[in-house]
């Protein structure tokens, strides 16, 4: 199993009836239904990507004061600057707004700070540097906006700062021209996810009157919908549709430097989703970044010459397989750090080494987190000073956490999910400390665990069709808020299976009822897996229509599996969650809730076995009497219910040892009605929703 746990929604069978009553197809229909849309109009909505879903730029606090400055600066023929980050989020707002002013006619320098020498955002040096070249204008887009001593620097020596950034503020914000961020605690705009590059968007959407905006949107969407799907933003409301339409202008790109991109990665001839951005386009995109040459994937935006355009596609590639050998050796030296500290004194991970190249700690720290199911903190040492990526696991808000340790560290920035952050080397230590109890102050001490959320189990394979697959589109693009949805199935046994890919994948063979589906589990062996053919498994995945040499099917690209559930063990899970307080199903409480009769036969065998004294009783015995006694199926759930609804209303007082319960009578006068017991009230509430 890759995930400790699965966590499975509630029953919506009403819902997805609602839904496919109103058209929506059954695969989709059984989706929507778990993530909450219970009726057609609501599906729609969510469903919804076109531009009316669009904001009024204008609605940004100091956007019409950004649009002033810049208006001013292109009449007057001033140098300007568009300083960017090194990710893709950065690149693709560099590229973006340097390319708009440049067709508006300004005169337009982008500059994006070298990782390695410069670190993240806006440098004092780098204002100095733009100074030197003769900018009187500075836009930053996707940082700026803790940039309070940096701001101050520029005023100085007489450079005008606009900031459009999308990041979290600190207390203080910079004294600039204009400071553009919908996260700011003063911005009334409604959306608040919107991505580095989606500002600088909503900024090109300001500078042009209403009526040319639409062409606006068009020629510059495919560049946002890839720096918003890389940065993992929120994929609703004005971000889909901003992705929607970025995709569709991504198919038939008129940019020579994103059509030779997409050949070289082998996308030139197949469908552009958002999963093609996140797993194929934005790692080769960052990998410029993060090799310290965030130039080359700049110059490969903005080239207009379609040779050129090709030579810096295959440097880019040959970039990201070189950031893969990399990651890879430095990946191998931190599970051996990790696998040496305690289990009890991992609640965080905080690692630090030197030599660690920094562009790639950020994409170790990603695969720590999941490996370990704990936020992940990387350090990379040199000359005592310490620069950090961080990533989130479970929820931990990152930058919260940073801000409780600012007296620790030099400096930090980012957001929920990432961040990053400077430290000395002294003050490790206390900063692991101080996160490992800032973890367990969240999790109330308990260990975190790698939870994967299924969206539905699939009622009956027949209907994992062509078409009902197909019909799956619906929900593109997928994303964070909009993931692509896993189904699970039960019970699967497996026919047959190979290694593929060099041994590095898994494919498979399911029997599932009366249906043969072949399957793909990247990224795993037979042996990591612990699977063989003849096994019965429960398998998570997510269907995907295969096309080879003309053949289409239904294939499965597994998420997840595990031994299949014998039937006492899904009752056992099942009374665990209801022990829990978790929410049931009608059906599930129903199961759990004892009859009269199985009440009365407990009751009367109890007292049958005790004598008149303590009991000490296996559950699984009285379990199998009871099922004779009454002449139907008596799990052992429903005999602990039985049991803890006597101890309740007073019969017994019940302790439970392994599988043996310790039963000793209590006197009672009079009859105990067992129907007010919160117990029953409860499973029967379950029942009626």
């Amino acid at each position: 199993m890759k995930y400790q746990q699965w966590r499975r929604p509630a029953d919506r069978s009403e819902a997805v009836a609602a839904l496919e009553a109103g058209g929506i197809p059954a695969l989709p229909a059984l989706v929507l239904a778990a993530r909450g849309i219970s009726t057609p109009q609501e599906a729609k909505a969510f469903l919804s990507s076109g531009p009316d879903l669009l904001q009024d730029p204008m609605a940004m606090a100091d956007m019409d004061r950004a649009a002033a400055r810049i208006r001013q600066a292109l009449e007057a023929g001033e140098t300007i600057a568009v300083y960017g980050d090194y990710d893709v989020d950065g690149i693709t707002s560099t590229c973006l707004l340097t390319s708009f002013l440049r067709d508006r006619g300004g005169t337009v320098l982008s500059y994006i700070p070298d990782r390695m020498e410069e670190g993240y955002g806006l440098s004092c040096a780098a204002i100095d540097l733009l100074k030197g070249q003769g900018v009187s204008l500075i836009v930053t887009v996707d940082c700026g906006i803790t940039a309070v001593e940096e701001a101050r620097h520029a005023a100085e020596i007489g450079v005008d700062l606009v900031i459009t950034d999308h990041h979290e503020c600190k207390e203080s914000i910079p004294q600039a021209a204009a400071v553009v961020d919908p996260r700011r605690p003063d911005c009334p705009y409604p959306f608040k996810s919107l991505a580095g590059v989606g500002v600088a968007l909503k900024l090109a959407l300001a500078l042009t009157v209403p009526e040319g905006r639409p062409a606006v949107l068009k020629s510059y969407a495919d560049l946002a919908a890839i720096g918003t799907v890389a940065d993992v933003m929120l994929l609703t409301g004005e971000n889909r549709a901003i992705v929607t339409m970025g995709l569709s202008v991504l198919r038939r790109t008129r940019r020579p430097g994103l059509a030779a991109l997409l050949r070289e990665a082998g996308l030139a001839e197949k469908p552009v989703t958002s999963m093609s951005i996140g797993y194929t386009l934005a790692p080769r995109i960052n990998a410029s970044g993060r090799m310290g040459k965030a130039k080359v994937a700049a110059e490969l935006l903005l080239t207009e010459d379609p040779l050129r355009a090709s030579e810096l596609a295959k440097e880019l590639c040959s970039l990201n397989r070189e950031r893969q050998a990399i990651e890879a050796d430095i990946f191998a030296q931190c599970t051996a750090l990790a696998d040496a500290v305690p289990a009890g004194e991992r609640s965080a991970l905080v690692l630090a080494g030197e030599g660690w190249h920094q562009g790639v700690v950020g994409i170790v720290a990603s695969r720590l987190a999941e490996r370990y199911s704990c936020p992940a903190f990387m350090i990379c040492l040199q000359d005592g000073r310490g620069k950090g990526s961080c990533r989130s696991f479970g929820g931990f808000n990152l930058f919260a956490a940073l801000e409780q340790c600012a007296d620790l560290l030099e400096g930090f920035g980012g957001h929920e999910l990432a961040a990053g952050f400077t430290i000395s080397e002294g003050c490790i230590d206390a900063f692991r400390q101080r996160m490992n109890e800032l973890v367990r102050r969240q999790t109330g001490g308990a260990e975190m665990v790698s939870v994967l959320d299924i969206d539905a189990e699939v009622p009956d394979p027949a209907v994992l069709t062509q078409e009902q697959v197909g019909a799956l589109d619906l929900l593109e693009p997928y994303g964070s808020g909009n993931e692509k949805p896993v189904f699970s199935m039960a019970g699967c046994t497996i026919g047959s299976l190979a290694e593929v890919g060099g041994g590095r994948h898994l494919k498979l063979r399911l029997n599932a009822g009366n249906k043969v589906f072949d399957a793909i589990f990247f990224a795993a062996t037979a042996a990591a897996a612990g699977v063989r053919a003849g096994d019965r498994v429960d398998v998570a995945f997510c269907p995907q229509i295969n096309e080879f040499k003309g053949w289409r099917s239904v294939q499965l690209q597994i998420t997840d599996l595990k031994p299949a559930r014998t039937r006492a063990q899904s009752e056992q899970e099942l009374y665990e969650r209801f022990s829990r307080g978790e929410e049931l199903t009608p059906q599930e409480a129903a199961f759990l809730l004892p009859s009269r009769e199985e009440f009365v036969a407990l009751w009367r065998y109890l007292k049958g076995r005790s004598g008149g004294n303590d009991l000490e009783e296996n559950g699984r015995r009285m379990s199998r009497n009871l099922s004779r006694d009454t002449g139907r199926h008596a799990p052992l759930p429903r005999t602990m219910v039985c049991l803890e609804v006597f101890d309740e209303r007073g019969l017994i007082s019940l302790e439970q040892k392994r599988d043996c319960f310790h039963i000793a009578f209590r006197p009672v006068e009079g009859k105990v009605d067992l129907e007010q017991s919160a117990i029953v009230r409860r499973l029967r509430r379950l029942m009626e929703q």
